[in-house]
């Protein structure tokens, strides 16, 4: 597929309402992991962002409406979302410059440049570990091709001197993600993500720095929900994340 039709989309907003996003009713949609990556970016004006595998640009334009004036590229590999991210890019009046290509076979403009900031999103299943999903475009976002290992090398070749890396993961591929930095970024940082106080986290967030030196830290985790179970209708958001997810205001604590 080379282009959603109209009538296989959804608008949603994001950030309340800061962000629209196309999405497609059939296939990966964005929740709020993107935006939380977003978030965890310390990003300032003029600084250049690269984005591995964008999907339809949920995360590079909430951090675009965090922090005005960034210089944006997006890598997607599918065609169909690539698309989207364009479309989404000039819904919000975004200026992305979007390549299409394969992580592990990126263009000479890509790989002759260096950024201040590396996001990514990777597929949280290794490869083989889940039931492949009917629609293709989500199997691909949400199972592994390309080795974990692989999206951090490339984002440390493309990191310039001091840069961040910021990456939204399953807990369980953190092992992965450490060893994976290890002799190619440095100042490692994780925040756990906890649906509720007492559970344990499903998601982390790791900050790595091309060139960092200080130890290793483990931050407190980010409670997403207040309560110990959901028992109302409607959202049940702490008001940290409230104001992250609705106002666009930076993770607390990171």
């Amino acid at each position: 597929m080379t282009r959603f039709d109209d009538k296989e989309l959804t608008c949603n907003d994001f950030l309340g309402g800061q962000i629209r996003l196309l999405q497609p009713v059939s296939g990966y949609r964005a929740g709020v992991d993107p935006v939380l990556l977003a978030a965890s970016v310390p990003a300032k004006a003029g600084q250049s962002v690269l984005e591995l595998g964008c999907g339809a640009g949920a995360a590079i334009l909430c951090l675009s409406a965090r922090v005005p004036g960034l210089h944006l590229t997006g890598i997607e590999l599918q065609q169909a979302y690539a698309d989207l991210a364009r479309r989404n890019a000039e819904i919000n009046s975004v200026e992305l410059d979007l390549i299409e290509a394969d992580l592990s076979a990126l263009p000479a403009e890509i790989r002759q440049r260096q950024f201040d900031h590396v996001i990514a999103n990777p597929p949280y299943y290794r490869a083989g570990a889940h039931s492949r999903a009917r629609d293709a475009g989500r199997s691909i976002a949400l199972g592994e091709d390309t080795p974990l290992h692989d999206w951090i090398s490339v984002a440390a070749k493309r990191l310039a001197p001091q840069g961040y890396l910021h990456m939204v993961q399953k807990a369980d591929r953190l092992p992965d993600m450490i060893v994976a930095c290890a002799g190619k970024l440095g100042s490692v940082e994780v925040l756990p993500l906890c649906a509720r106080a007492g559970r344990e986290a499903e998601l982390v967030i790791l900050r790595a720095r091309k060139g960092g030196r200080a130890a290793f830290r483990l931050h407190a985790p980010l409670i997403l929900h207040a309560g110990e179970r959901h028992e109302t209708d409607g959202e049940s958001y702490t008001e940290q994340v409230s104001a992250v997810l609705r106002q666009a205001a930076p993770l607390p604590r990171f």
